[in-house]
């Protein structure tokens, strides 16, 4: 059976955003490089990338042409699935587009994760990050915790996921001031 495995940036007291949505503490990290190289590794067991409607819109604004940015061809390569019941397609510059899923996330990925392959990475994508924790399909939570306290915001975990029993895989501290988390669940 495959992995799921769910990456979110959080802040130090916790949040995944801010109070409105907004992510701008991630530019409290000057140079995400040591990430960068540890998330390249982690990507070379993955064949799947699933993101939200809000995440894809913010994903595909940048990756398709972030040359210069050590994961772009990971990030634009590898195949993704993307969920809304907004769009109409998921185009991704002069990459392959993404597979867009209309129905039930959590059905979707319970099949993805019975069919062949490898790893299935969650990046970002609040909501859908909160469904899929609630109905078990999350195998591993990776937080990248950055240096920053927003006092409020909206947090990865809700009623639905504050239950969740977790077991400490690694901890690792980088010298941005980010620290990496890893749990199975």
């Amino acid at each position: 059976m495959r992995k799921v495995i769910l990456q979110e940036l959080v802040t130090l007291d916790g949040f995944a955003a801010g109070t409105d949505g907004e992510l701008d503490f991630f530019e409290s990290v000057a140079d995400y490089g040591e990430v960068d190289r540890d998330n390249l590794r982690i990507l070379e067991d993955v064949d799947t990338i699933v993101l939200g409607a809000a995440t894809y819109r913010m994903f595909v604004e940048y990756w398709p042409t972030a040359d210069d940015e050590p994961v772009a061809k990971a990030v634009n390569t590898i195949p993704k699935v993307v969920f809304s019941s907004t769009l109409d397609r998921a185009p991704w510059g002069d990459w392959p587009e993404a597979r867009l899923v209309r129905g039930s996330a959590t059905e979707e990925l319970a099949s993805l994760k019975e069919g062949p392959g490898k790893d299935i990475m969650v990046w970002g994508s609040l909501s859908l990050a909160q469904s899929l924790l609630g109905a078990g399909l999350i195998d591993e939570v990776q937080l990248r915790v950055c240096p920053i306290a927003l006092g409020k915001g909206t947090s990865l975990f809700t009623d639905d996921t504050a239950a969740l029993q977790l077991r400490l895989l690694e901890a690792k501290a980088y010298d941005s001031g980010i620290v990496s988390l890893r749990y199975l669940t």
